[in-house]
């Protein structure tokens, strides 16, 4: 029987506490209730992002579920909330939060959700006893994480002990872009959406591999959403990089040999796309993602894959939930 996992979804809660008057600043996101099934997330006194109750009423998203024919969705927070700028302290209990809400959510419905926690990444201490906390007590099945923290890509000598523990721990990692690269040049048209975090996906993958970390810990088990952004499409680029300067070189093989371990949802807007990422690195290796409940989500959920004509029935079944599930560890 066919599964349907959507493996990119995101949640908030509906009492979202205001750290703007519990630990002033005014980069902290904050959620202003425009109507009963309505609100804005606030930062720095702007509209940051208009919501629904979608993002916090599990009762709406299953309604919503039924109606899209999906029977699981994997839950993460919403990516201006990571908040790698603040002090470790404060954000350890904004991940916390978030984290025993999602993790309530899921043992209210544990045949509807499952859930991925966030870890304050500025500080590895404090990342690695949240990561190790939603594991152990909360059931978590992942931790979301943003693609670079406070400027520094995810090569960074100091998250290196984080991607350590998550690959001892087995723990998969959900990469989300966040904080895009080029912000001053993206204020309009919605850039930062379009072009800006489909780059900001690219450098973190790069990063990864360039920097030796998928060299270094071969088995840690990464997904990129929105299928990776532009980095399957520079990836022949980054190899003719990787050949004709040599004295830079801190991996042993090219680029594309390490990316054969990543996964990507396939939320890519085009079935040729989703075609594409099946060719270059295995039907296997790519999730049902939707983005839901924001507007650029795909409606409904896994339309392109099911409209990439050469996928065969089998090979639809396994990106439509099954991938998901092998890749969280789950059965």
């Amino acid at each position: 029987m066919e599964m349907r996992v959507d493996f990119h979804t995101h949640i908030i809660p509906e009492d979202f506490p205001n750290f703007v008057e519990k630990f002033s600043g005014e980069r902290w996101p904050v959620m202003q209730r425009t109507c009963t099934c309505g609100a804005n997330i606030m930062v720095g006194g702007k509209v940051f992002r208009e919501i629904t109750d979608q993002c916090w009423d599990p009762a709406r998203r299953i309604s919503d579920m039924e109606r899209e024919h999906v029977d699981v969705q994997v839950l993460s927070p919403i990516p201006v909330t990571f908040s790698y700028w603040a002090p470790p302290e404060q954000a350890a209990l904004m991940a916390q939060i978030q984290n025993d809400f999602i993790a309530q959510t899921v043992k209210e419905n544990p045949k509807k959700f499952i859930g991925l926690g966030t870890v304050p990444l500025q500080d590895t201490e404090f990342a690695i006893r949240e990561m190790e906390r939603c594991m152990n007590e909360l059931d978590m099945k992942g931790i979301e994480i943003g693609t670079n923290v406070n400027g520094k890509n995810l090569d960074d000598p100091s998250l290196i002990e984080f991607f350590a523990a998550a690959e001892k721990m087995n723990v998969p990692l959900f990469v989300h872009p966040w904080e895009t690269l080029g912000k001053d040049r993206i204020t309009r048209h919605n850039l930062m959406y379009t072009v800006g975090m489909p780059s900001e996906t690219a450098l973190a993958a790069a990063s990864l591999i360039l920097g030796g970390v998928m060299e270094k810990y071969p088995n840690l088990k990464i997904c990129f959403a929105h299928g990776g952004g532009s980095f399957p499409y520079i990836l022949p680029r980054l190899d003719k990089g990787w050949k004709v300067w040599p004295h830079l070189r801190l991996i042993d093989k090219p680029p594309s040999h390490y990316a054969k371990s990543f996964y990507f949802d396939s939320l890519v807007n085009d079935p040729k796309i989703v075609q594409f990422l099946v060719d270059s690195f295995g039907h296997e290796k790519i999730l049902m993602g939707s983005d839901y409940p924001f507007l650029l989500r795909e409606i409904p959920p896994g339309n392109d894959v099911e409209n990439t004509v050469s996928l065969t029935d089998e090979q639809k079944k396994a990106i439509m939930g099954e991938n998901a599930l092998r890749f969280l560890n789950m059965k």
